[in-house]
């Protein structure tokens, strides 16, 4: 199955500094898109992309080990990304808020559909 990169991309580009994005959140604002599905268009950036990548983390807010784990770390840490003692992104404090109301408008999606599956990421400590 294939789908369209771009989608993933213009939603990873709302992803603000400070905060940090799972997977899994981005997969479930686009119909028919898994997590796994975001991470494969994100493998497939051009070097230079100005697609904040970094900001797209796994639902522990860990960081996978691969040999750009110690550059996304960096990254984070210079956007204002707090970690926990763990070295997990603290959800508490960095989890992403949502896309802007603009990128609902040009997707056409409902709002309030928008605003339940955001409210469905919040997290329990």
């Amino acid at each position: 199955m294939t789908f369209d990169f771009q989608q993933v991309y213009d939603l990873v580009n709302e992803v603000p500094e400070g905060e940090a994005a799972s997977y899994g959140m981005i997969a479930s604002l686009l119909p028919g898109v898994t997590a796994r599905m975001v991470g494969r268009a994100l493998s497939h950036l051009d070097d230079g992309s100005k697609t904040p990548w970094h900001r797209i983390v796994n639902a522990t807010g860990a960081i996978a080990p691969r040999p750009s784990a110690d550059e996304q770390h960096a990254r984070l840490k210079e956007d204002g990304v707090i970690f926990r003692k763990n070295g997990y992104v603290d959800w508490r404090d960095c989890a992403w808020r949502g896309p802007s109301q603009r990128w609902i408008e040009k997707n056409e999606r409902d709002p309030v559909d928008v605003m339940e599956i955001v409210a469905g990421w919040r997290r329990k400590e």
